[in-house]
């Protein structure tokens, strides 16, 4: 009687301590849709293949994108064909290209396009924002 009645007590006893128990909670990070669509940050690297004016072919080996370095107004970035680059953006809404952030040359110097958040300084055209100093 004595033993079942221990058994008891300890069952209770455990039944009160398991909520008690430090349980980490999960917390789940906030994601903004359009970042779900459009993965900020992104790094590829390779070999420019051909420019107009500030977009470039790149190609890696397993593929080719056309990188969009913003408007020639805004500022020239003045890369060579057969350099080897590094390039920080997020692709494009359209899905077939890629939008410069950063670009990083084999010399390591950095080429600073755009933040990545928010819209690109040049957005709203020529007019509407001053000209970057070249």
């Amino acid at each position: 009687m004595i033993k079942r009645y221990l058994l008891q007590l300890t069952i209770a006893a455990i039944a009160v301590t398991i909520p008690m128990l430090s349980i980490p909670e999960v917390v789940a990070q906030t994601t903004r849709i359009v970042d779900l669509q459009r993965p900020q940050g992104m790094t590829i690297t390779g070999r420019v293949e051909s420019i107009v004016g500030n977009n470039f072919v790149l190609n890696d080996g397993s593929g080719r994108i056309i990188v969009d370095a913003g408007p020639r107004w805004w500022h020239r970035i003045n890369l060579s064909q057969g350099e080897q680059v590094t390039v920080t953006g997020e692709l494009g809404s359209r899905g077939d290209e890629f939008d410069a952030f950063t670009i990083t040359r084999a010399d390591k110097s950095v080429v600073n396009i755009r933040p990545q958040e928010g819209p690109p300084p040049w957005a709203g055209g020529p007019h509407r924002v001053p000209r970057r100093q070249q």
